[in-house]
């Protein structure tokens, strides 16, 4: 398994595909990667020469911010928005949807599972007599 920006790249998969596990890698930096290695995109990830692997990784060290650098940033971000206490930061310290999405309905994923709260009794309960 080549190991590229701390991160154990799966071999059977083509190295386009395998970059991808790496957090911050998606498909069209994954092509930008190769194309300045100047690797086959084609070519499986177990076949690659210790020499194309270090091509690939120094690539990835100047060039582009991933995995741990990169969540640290996005972390620093969100805790700006918070500490400036505008809209967005403000969605984001309550647990609610950043990007404009109802809440009455949906929302699930951000606001976790249902809460069921005991409502008033029916009308016709009330009217006996």
């Amino acid at each position: 398994m080549p190991r590229i920006a701390g991160i154990d790249i799966p071999n059977d998969k083509r190295i386009e595909i395998a970059l991808r596990y790496i957090y911050g890698v998606g498909p069209h930096l994954a092509g930008e990667i190769l194309k300045e290695a100047g690797i086959d995109p084609a070519v499986k990830a177990k076949d690659l020469t210790e020499d194309e692997v270090a091509r690939i990784a120094g690539v990835i060290d100047r060039t582009y911010m991933v995995e741990g650098q990169l969540r640290r940033q996005v972390q620093q971000n969100i805790a700006r928005l918070r500490d400036i206490g505008c809209y967005r930061g403000l969605r984001h310290r309550r647990g609610l949807p950043v990007r404009g999405q109802r809440t009455r309905s949906n929302a699930r994923t951000r606001k976790g599972p249902r809460k069921t709260v005991a409502g008033k009794k029916g009308v016709k309960e009330m009217h006996r007599g």
